[in-house]
């Protein structure tokens, strides 16, 4: 595999890594009663999703041109680790409008 692979690959794990640490951190401060910094978590979740999408279209950009992506175990982690990211930043905003939803119907 050649450093471009990899580089494009530790993109992946990166920013969805990033994405998914935010969204963790949104719950928590939710938690806390701090919606307003529960929601500048899942902002910064969202911009890491993004970054990884530019990442992924960026290469099947290339496979559409006819230049192949070398499909290895490190790209099939990447790629899990990418939608298991998603799929928690999407349940942490259904989790945080559970909290304000509570946090207003107790006051």
């Amino acid at each position: 595999m050649n450093s471009d692979n990899m580089e494009v690959i530790m993109g992946l794990i990166i920013e969805g890594g990033n994405a998914k640490g935010f969204a963790v951190q949104a719950i928590r401060a939710a938690k806390q009663g701090d919606f307003a910094e529960a929601n500048d978590f899942l902002t910064k979740s969202n911009e890491s999703l993004s970054k990884a999408h530019n990442v992924q279209t960026d290469m099947l950009t290339k496979e559409a041109q006819g230049h192949h992506n070398e499909v290895n175990l490190y790209m099939v982690h990447a790629q899990d680790h990418l939608m298991t990211a998603i799929t928690f930043k999407d349940l942490a905003q259904e989790i945080i409008e559970l909290y304000e939803k509570l946090a207003k119907e107790n006051n």
